[in-house]
């Protein structure tokens, strides 16, 4: 999918000549096995840098198209959204300094970005999903206005034949509805590839689907998602969610999903996983490059097999099997696709060191895995790691119990993935630093995750949930700066979102969106009740479907209770007497035009909607806390404690 030279299938005939075009390329794949033509080693490794672009109120810049004028460089290139980047890494000879080079690599071309992003007034994050990314920015017109990217999501929102529904559940929960799966755009990694030879791909292959949930478990960085606390790895459910195409009612049906664990233990070759790719999922692309790959290989040419590549690239196998061509030789790779983005580079080069030694160093008797263990179980240990993070109990070949992730790690493979370090001639020093940090991580129970959510936590005290975000994200960016590994950071204070313009600047910001409403047949004692019991003095009127209808002032009450006498009230319903010539704004609105929308039609509130859905509401009383936090801002800069926000709804 990083081509542009991809077309959408749009016809029978488009779907038949791609699908015999695929075939062949399997057949030609099938026959450079038999003959041994792959590349044997040694092994190297590589890496994709995806990021996220905030501006400098950390909320999303979509800005990757300027941006990529200024960098010009081509390991950067575009994401699904314009608020993402992606650096394509160079590929290393795994051995020796190779961490070193990745790390100085990846902070080199961090750096060449950031300082590209200030002049546009923005910064580079690497964080799994940005905090304060909201609903607004779900909207097409943050998308990348590349073809690849449209035929993406059309192919994709074809094949569904209806809205993709969205329910994850954590400590919070999300529940949402799009007509399209732009949404995948949330998300962010580190993807590491290791290059395997064809006659150890079954055993290397099982193996990485045994050690992806303890590896999951050291590793989450995902736990927000629009200011809900959900999975440890929330990735894992929103991308799988997003790209679902399943039809809901063939229940009986066992149709595996385009991102996928997988559907068993593979057995033979490679071929197991490309074959499943073509029985069990339709193509959605072609390229526009056709290429006869047998023929290629009778006139002795290295096929590119872009038939078979189009396809594999758009089936997101969290350990997705991948064919390419160094120096004339074709190769076969391993891409780990769950490790998340962040919390900075020394974690991220931990974490690859971490899951390159457990592959090259995997001990014979995790060998004809398909034999040892139930692969139901080892899918089960990847979702139940993506959701809880280092707290989960995974099964283990020749344990008849659950053992806890920490213990697994620590105990098994740690050591495993230091000999293969060893085995593949890493410096002693990258080893024995880069290790440390997965093994304090672990030990510590402060993966990237943990800190955020305590973070979180401790934000929300002292201000909005929206101010909470932005301090987060303001936290994140300040400490990969510092480069300490997660383990060692602290928690953050509100302060550190800044000054007002960063904290208030949107009505999103700090807007409430926990809220009282009617519906437009409720009896007015309800609202009365509400407004009483709850301190509040206004009430949205809305549909069942969210939208808008009108609003219960304490004015509208006054009015109501002077102009009909007691026997007749009870007979008054909510539609009777609401509001409906209403002045709303957007999430987006800024603060300061809002401010001007009060006093313009002299009104104590405004409601927030979003797409003609309520989504929340900001009051006089709102604006006198902004003013407040203000007037003592030269104070909190000074170190003293910030003031405490009024709890309430409205």
């Amino acid at each position: 999918m990083g081509s542009e030279k991809v077309r959408l299938i749009q016809t029978e005939s488009d779907h038949q000549k791609a699908m015999n075009l695929l075939l062949n390329d399997m057949r030609a794949m099938e026959r450079m096995l038999e003959a041994g033509m792959f590349d044997e080693g040694p092994a190297r490794i590589g890496a994709e840098q995806e990021l996220s672009l905030v501006k400098e109120n950390w909320e999303p810049a979509p800005i990757s198209i300027q941006l990529l004028d200024k960098i010009r460089d081509p390991r950067f290139t575009t994401e699904f959204a314009c608020f993402n980047l992606e650096i394509n890494l160079d590929p290393l000879p795994f051995a020796g300094d190779a961490f070193t080079k990745l790390e100085r690599q990846l902070w080199r071309e961090l750096t060449k970005g950031e300082n590209a992003a200030n002049k546009l007034k923005a910064h580079l994050l690497l964080t799994g999903i940005l905090p304060t990314l909201s609903h607004p920015h779900l909207s097409l017109e943050y998308m990348t206005p590349l073809k690849r990217y449209e035929f993406l999501l059309e192919a994709l929102r074809k094949e569904r034949g209806g809205d993709f529904e969205f329910r994850i559940e954590g400590v919070d929960q999300w529940i949402h509805r799009m007509e399209h799966s732009f949404i995948e755009s949330c998300n962010t990694s580190f993807q590491v590839h290791y290059q395997v030879s064809p006659k150890a791909f079954v055993d290397k292959y099982n193996w990485a689907q045994l050690i992806i949930a303890p590896l999951m478990a050291a590793t989450c960085n995902s736990p927000l998602l629009m200011g809900k606390r959900l999975w440890r790895e929330t990735r894992i459910a929103l991308f799988e969610q997003s790209t679902d195409l399943r039809n809901p009612e063939l229940a009986y049906r066992e149709k595996e999903p385009r991102v996928t664990f997988g559907r068993n233990w593979i057995r033979h070759s490679v071929m197991d996983l490309f074959r499943n790719n073509a029985f069990h999922h339709s193509i959605l692309l072609a390229p526009n490059e056709e290429e006869d790959a047998l023929e290629t290989l009778k006139k002795g040419g290295i096929p590119k097999l872009r038939a078979l590549t189009t396809h594999n690239g758009t089936i997101y196998r969290w350990n997705r099997p991948c064919y390419g061509i160094t120096e004339g030789k074709p190769h076969l790779r391993i891409e780990n696709r769950n490790m998340p983005a962040g919390p900075t580079v020394v974690d991220e080069v931990a974490n690859a060191a971490f899951w390159l030694g457990m592959m090259h160093g995997m001990p014979d008797r995790y060998k004809q895995l398909y034999d040892k263990l139930e692969f139901k179980l080892a899918r089960r240990n990847f979702f139940h790691a993506a959701n809880d993070g280092l707290t989960t109990h995974l099964y283990w070949p020749g344990l008849n119990r659950k053992v806890p992730a920490q213990k697994i790690i620590l105990e098994e493979l740690l050591p495993i993935s230091k000999k293969g370090l060893e085995k593949a001639g890493i410096d002693q020093s990258d080893i024995e630093r880069l290790l440390s940090v997965i093994q304090q991580r672990v030990q510590s129970g402060r993966t990237g995750a943990q800190w955020m959510v305590d973070a979180f936590e401790k934000l929300q005290k002292q201000g909005t949930r929206e101010e909470a975000l932005t301090a987060l994200t303001a936290a994140i960016s300040k400490r990969q700066q510092e480069g300490q590994p997660v383990h060692q950071w602290d928690l953050p204070e509100i302060s550190e979102a800044g000054d007002w313009e960063k904290r208030f600047f949107t009505v999103e910001q700090f807007m409430k969106t926990s809220l009282y409403t009617a519906s437009p047949e409720d009896p007015v004692e309800l609202v009365v009740r509400m407004m009483y019991h709850n301190n509040i003095r206004h009430v949205p009127v809305e549909k069942r479907d969210g939208t808008l209808l009108g609003i219960i002032s304490a004015r509208s009450l006054v009015k109501f209770y002077h102009s009909y006498p007691d026997r007749n009230r009870k007979n008054i319903a909510v539609k009777d007497i609401m509001e409906t010539n209403l002045v709303t704004v957007t999430p987006q609105t800024k603060t300061a035009d809002a401010i001007c929308l009060l006093r313009q039609h002299e009104i104590g509130c405004l409601p927030v909607v979003f797409k003609d859905k309520l989504v929340g509401i900001v009051t006089e009383r709102d604006f006198v806390n902004i003013a407040a936090e203000l007037l003592r801002q030269p104070e909190c800069n000074s170190n003293e404690k910030p003031i405490q926000q009024e709890s309430r709804t409205d």
